[in-house]
């Protein structure tokens, strides 16, 4: 999921594993996007790509326009950010205690 997103030039991308920390999934997902066109972009991607490998969310919540949608895929729950809403809610910060899992990204910037 973190590949289709960095393919579509999502930044900043981090995953957390959250298992044990709470019951709704295992891992959490956030990334930032600079434009609302971009967000659409990979939600869209990742919504396709998902599709692709027979896995449909859980559901999808969230506005476009609001800068912040997420997917949720019951096990992994990926947030899709722009940079002001991204620092408002701070998932980052509240997951701070969960380990980060590395991601090898070919098609965009991890950092």
């Amino acid at each position: 999921m973190a590949d289709l997103a960095a393919d579509r030039k999502a930044r900043d991308i981090k995953a957390y594993d959250v298992r044990g920390m709470t019951l709704v999934a295992d891992a959490l997902v956030v990334c930032t996007v600079t434009s609302e066109p971009q967000l659409k972009a990979v939600y869209n991607a990742l919504r396709e790509g998902m599709k692709e490998v027979g896995v449909a969310p859980y559901r999808c919540k969230g506005v476009f326009s609001s800068g912040w949608v997420l997917l949720d895929y019951s096990d992994v729950i990926f947030h899709l950010f722009r940079e002001p809403a991204r620092v408002f809610y701070d998932l980052d910060g509240m997951w701070g205690d969960a380990p980060e899992i590395p991601l090898d990204l070919d098609g965009g910037d991890a950092k």
